[in-house]
């Protein structure tokens, strides 16, 4: 960023200029926004340079240039930051990162070690990482990163640990001596000789990022420690140069300290390890090997080679490795990992198979329909990633605490030093205070306490089938008190089904087998109900001739002689049947929302044959999903475009709170805003491309994904298993998930809140403030990971 005393030099891509006229607009779109100095457009390069006041941001210039009717390019990249430490450390890689010209936004995740870097045009990650170096830290592109085990050199995280232990260990000897009533004090130069490696050799990463955090003019957890056990050995080394005797030392503080932050790190290390445990599972679910059929033969290649179109071979008991379509065989596929549902799902041919779900007992012969990226899969592990990858909106409270806390520790541990050695004349109690002062007040809990909460409960979510896509949809979660549903493929299955025939001369499977037969060539959702009864029942359609459609009204065609027409109540006003005759049969199920087809012989005088009623059937489970949700608290509205009739019987069938019927797609927006208007914080339900505006209105949007892409897309939380059930799973554990995180704030601040005084007034040692500091980032870490026990309430209902 080129900076001035008076301007700032802003660069930018512009999308959409197709002439010099597009340049000038874009241009006088820019002047006008207060603080610039100069606007220039350059449509060859299709970007803009904008000089203005420090204080004009750049997202006013790019709300202008869209404003004139233009796109600003954006992008997002991702970095792995190695060298944090703390939530001091997020706070200044952070600030770095936006200080360069393009960045329009930057989080970073302390847990997961990553930063997501929002960008403008063409941004050169080369900047990004040399911004995060210069703040003292180590970057680069996420898609490179090699995340190695703790420890340097290929050592296991463990060993420095048991090295410092070993050496720390007989420092104690006084200690467990005094309470034995032996005296073991070592002699001062041993003390000293042991204490040494511990302090610049297994304690040499303090110093370095202590380093690092000076250059950069910020302070951090490492900084505190190095300055506290540096000033405890110091001090021990100038006694012995004094010739003080060997129980005036205090090198079993400064090295003991040491040891308990290395372990409390490697422990915490192993704890942070398990949190990502969800996005180890999905990825191993990855088969390296495809069988593909080409040419009639069968070879094994890398999955990598697989094409959409490709015919991939599963044998039973093997992964399938791409998402297809069964185009041979039969079988069972076990599908837990992936939708969290525990039963086999049947297979056969035309259904949809999912990449890394298990086969059962069937040969199956599937065509490739997407691979690499844009698998189910693949598309499951970034939302997760993406998920564990944000700030929750508590986090940013957090973040500005931990950017004056290391400043206000060294001023409080100042004032101890002085405090104590100015009033008592003690200097070396005066320094072993501010000493337990630095080290108990460690940032680290406070770092972690948010992040490791959402990635713990991210990751169990997405084991029982709930892709959580960012952090803000799973921390307002906990908040609805409205969940609003649509009706069709939400509470319902969405494919109709024949729910009532009635013959007019009695004889029902015949009716049955001849509108069977009206419809077997007919590929309409109504059409599909019939076909399927009449299979279900084992019934022989009639052969029919002379067949033909009649669009908007049904068919018509010939069976054993006679004519016979299947559609509409207007079809049948239209052969001359009585509407009074047709409304006598039809209103009460008309009344229930059934849609209603007649079957008749078009002969001279017109005769009823049989009424076929169809309904779509809900859900088996969403009665229970209705049922627990009143128990959470919450109430239930339906929105749907279908009638009254239809609407009102999903709603006493459910015991609804609310039902409205016969909304247009274009309202349902509307009408989640005015429940949001009356107070509620709202969540909508839906699975289709109508749905998508009302789940981007609503405070939390759920999605099936048993329905659109579009939808998905909008949504905030995604139901990998088109189960009601899982709505309140999904409220579940936004709860657990936020009560963790305040329960872990809780503790992180009642460590330093009570912690420093009690140190400051010397009521803590500094090996005890070692002790409690490690403790509290390892206890947090632990707390999330309690919630990978945490189980959706039994869904084993819906009978």
């Amino acid at each position: 960023m080129n900076m001035s005393t008076a301007s700032e030099l802003w660069q930018f891509q512009i999308e959409g200029m197709t002439c010099a006229s597009c340049v000038s607009r874009v241009e006088k779109a820019l002047m006008k926004v207060p603080g610039v100095h100069e606007a220039t457009v350059n449509l060859a390069m299709e970007n803009a340079t904008v000089s203005a006041d420090p204080s004009t941001s750049i997202e006013s210039l790019q709300n202008a240039v869209r404003d004139a009717g233009y796109g600003v390019a954006e992008g997002t990249v991702e970095l792995a930051v190695e060298g944090m430490t703390c939530a001091s450390c997020v706070g200044r890689v952070e600030k770095a990162l936006r200080e360069i010209p393009g960045v329009l936004d930057a989080s970073v995740n302390l847990a997961t070690e990553r930063a997501t870097v929002r960008v403008s045009g063409e941004t050169p990650v080369s900047a990004l990482t040399a911004a995060i170096e210069h703040a003292g830290y180590t970057a680069s592109p996420a898609t490179q990163a090699t995340h190695s085990a703790p420890g340097r050199g290929g050592w296991p995280g463990w060993i420095p640990v048991a090295a410092a232990a070993a050496l720390s260990a007989p420092l104690l000897l006084p200690m467990i001596g005094m309470i034995a009533g032996q005296h073991w004090m070592l002699p001062g130069w041993v003390q000293w000789t042991l204490a040494t490696p511990v302090q610049f050799l297994l304690g040499a990463r303090f110093y370095r990022a202590a380093w690092k955090a000076l250059k950069a003019g910020a302070g951090n957890m490492d900084l505190l420690v190095a300055i506290g056990t540096s000033a405890a050995y110091g001090l021990s080394v100038y006694q012995i140069l004094k010739g003080r005797p060997a129980d005036t030392l205090y090198f079993e503080a400064s090295a003991v300290v040491i040891t308990l932050v290395l372990l409390g790190k490697w422990l915490e290390a192993r704890a942070k390890r398990q949190t990502t445990a969800a996005i180890r599972a999905l990825q191993a679910l990855r088969p390296e090997i495809a069988r593909v059929r080409r040419s009639g033969e069968d070879r094994e290649v890398p999955l990598g080679q697989v094409a959409i179109g490709d015919l991939v071979v599963i044998r039973p008991g093997e992964r399938i490795p791409v998402d297809s379509k069964v185009i041979e065989g039969r079988s069972h596929v076990d599908e837990s990992l992936i939708t969290g549902e525990s039963m086999p799902v049947a297979k056969e041919i035309n259904s949809r198979l999912t990449g890394g779900a298990v086969n059962g007992e069937g040969l199956l012969v599937a065509e490739t329909l997407a691979v690499g990226a844009e698998s189910t899969l693949s598309r499951v592990i970034r939302m997760v990633e993406s998920a564990q990858a944000k700030k929750a909106p508590i986090q940013k409270l957090v973040d500005r605490v931990s950017a004056v806390f290391v400043p206000v520790v060294l001023v409080i541990a100042l004032a101890t030093l002085l405090g104590w050695g100015l009033v008592s004349g003690d200097w070396e109690a005066a320094i072993l205070h501010a000493v337990a002062v630095l080290v108990i007040a460690c940032p680290c809990a406070l770092g972690l306490a948010t992040p490791t909460a959402i990635m713990s409960g991210t990751g169990v979510a997405a084991r029982h089938g709930i892709l959580i896509k960012d952090a803000e949809a799973l921390e307002m979660g906990h908040q609805v008190d409205t969940v609003v549903f649509d009706k069709t493929g939400t509470l319902t299955a969405g494919r109709p089904e024949l729910v009532a025939l009635k013959a007019f001369d009695g004889d029902e499977s015949a009716s049955l087998a001849i509108a069977a037969a009206l419809q077997s060539g007919s590929e309409h959702p109504l059409a599909r109900a019939v076909v399927a009864a009449a299979a279900q029942k084992n019934l022989i359609p009639a052969q029919v001739t002379d067949f033909r459609a009649l669009p908007g009204r049904g068919l018509e065609g010939v069976v054993s002689g006679r004519r016979l027409v299947l559609g509409s109540t207007r079809l049948m006003i239209e052969l001359g049947l009585p509407e009074t005759l047709l409304q006598q049969h039809s209103s009460a199920l008309e009344a229930q929302g059934r849609t209603i087809s007649w079957l008749a012989e078009a002969a001279q005088a017109p005769r009823l044959i049989a009424l076929l009623a169809f309904g779509d059937p809900l859900k088996p489970t969403a009665r229970f999903a209705v049922d627990v949700l009143r128990r959470q608290g919450i109430r239930t509205v339906m929105l749907t475009g279908d009638n009254w009739g239809s609407a009102r019987l999903v709603g006493q069938q459910l015991g609804l709170d609310q039902v409205r019927a016969e909304v247009l797609p274009a309202a349902k927006a509307h009408e989640v805003q005015m429940l949001k208007e009356q107070g509620g914080r709202v969540a909508m339900v839906g699975d289709g491309i109508n749905d998508a505006p009302a789940l981007a209105t609503a405070d939390v949007g759920i999605a099936m994904a048993t329905g659109t892409d579009v939808a998905m897309h909008t949504a905030g939380i995604t139901l990998m298993r088109g189960d009601p059930a899982l709505v309140s799973a999904a409220i579940q554990i936004s709860r657990k998930t936020y009560g963790k995180i305040r329960q872990n704030l809780f503790w992180a601040f009642l460590y330093n809140v009570a912690g420093i005084p009690l140190a400051a007034f010397g009521l803590l040692s500094p090996m005890v403030a070692g002790a409690a500091m490690a403790l509290s980032s390892v206890s947090v870490v632990a707390n999330a990971l309690t919630l990978a026990r945490w189980r959706p309430e039994d869904q084993g209902r819906g009978d």
